[in-house]
């Protein structure tokens, strides 16, 4: 189980990630808003932008998904079972959690869950 200093460290490593992602979101978006309104000069310049707007899209699909799994542990940590794993309720490791903040598995369940998922 984890002490409640370490939740603590968890919680703010979340929500540090959470502002940063927020800020990403935000200026992504006035990005793309902004390339909207150009005035592009040719198929060139059209396919250029259109490529970043793209890459920028899926950028943004990713960050939201991780902006998701964020907000699941941040109400973890308030309902009392951030680090306990969702498939066998086993505690996640430290390290684990150190890497991904919002990890809901195990590694040996995560594992199990990838197979599932292909």
């Amino acid at each position: 189980m984890l002490t409640q200093d370490e939740l603590k460290h968890f919680e703010n490593k979340l929500l540090d990630r959470r502002v940063q992602i927020e800020k990403n979101l935000s200026g992504t978006a006035l990005e793309l808003k902004g390339m909207r309104d150009l005035d592009l000069n040719d198929e060139g310049d059209y396919a250029a932008a259109s490529a970043e707007t793209v890459v920028d899209s899926a950028i943004l699909e990713q960050q939201r998904k991780e902006l998701a799994e964020i907000d699941l542990a941040l109400d973890k940590i308030k309902n009392g079972t951030y680090g306990i794993c969702e498939m066998c309720e086993e505690p996640i490791g430290k390290a684990r959690l150190e890497v991904k903040n919002f990890a809901r598995f195990c590694i040996t369940c995560r594992e199990i869950n990838e197979k599932e998922q292909q």
